[in-house]
């Protein structure tokens, strides 16, 4: 596919002159972001790979990449095995031993004792996680999934934005 050049309109990137199978028609906004809350019952994963697909396939976009955030220090996005729940339930007992609650080194309590370590464990894993995308799906492997790891003990109500551009 070849590319014109991208501009920007009302601060969103716009192409013009784009020609090829992926060619959207002159001016055709290439972005496309929207939000969902999930509610969790407490520390654990969550898979969303579903609902970011939903997301996608509403963009309109073939190809391109997808971004997913969350909007929160003490829950992070992983892409991990979605066939086996037992490898998330291995990396929470890993990190358990990691980031053990309650803590003697953490002066952030005010929160309670899972507070600090829910902010450790987000910092080791990530906010975000980009996935490409091909034929307007996300281009994940065989076994791979989207989840929220929720790292605070009582549940709590968790925002995702999604952004996809191509």
């Amino acid at each position: 596919m070849k590319h014109g050049r991208a501009v920007h309109a009302l601060g969103r990137a716009v192409t013009e002159g784009m020609v090829g199978p992926d060619a959207l028609p002159g001016g055709t906004e290439m972005f496309h972001a929207a939000s969902f809350t999930i509610g969790t019952r407490g520390r654990g994963s969550y898979e969303i790979t579903d609902r970011v697909g939903a997301i996608v396939r509403e963009s309109g976009v073939g190809r391109g990449l997808c971004s997913v955030f969350v909007h929160h220090t003490s829950a992070s996005l992983i892409v991990c095995e979605n066939a086996d729940p037992s490898v998330r339930s291995d990396l929470e007992r890993y990190f358990a031993q990691l980031v053990p609650d309650a803590d003697p080194i953490f002066r952030h309590t005010a929160e309670g004792p899972d507070d600090m370590p829910a902010h450790v464990r987000s910092i080791l894993t990530a906010t975000s996680v980009s996935v490409p995308l091909e034929d307007g799906a996300l281009d994940l492997g065989t076994w791979q999934g989207l989840f929220l790891w929720e790292h605070r003990v009582d549940p709590h109500r968790r925002k995702i934005t999604v952004s996809i551009v191509g």
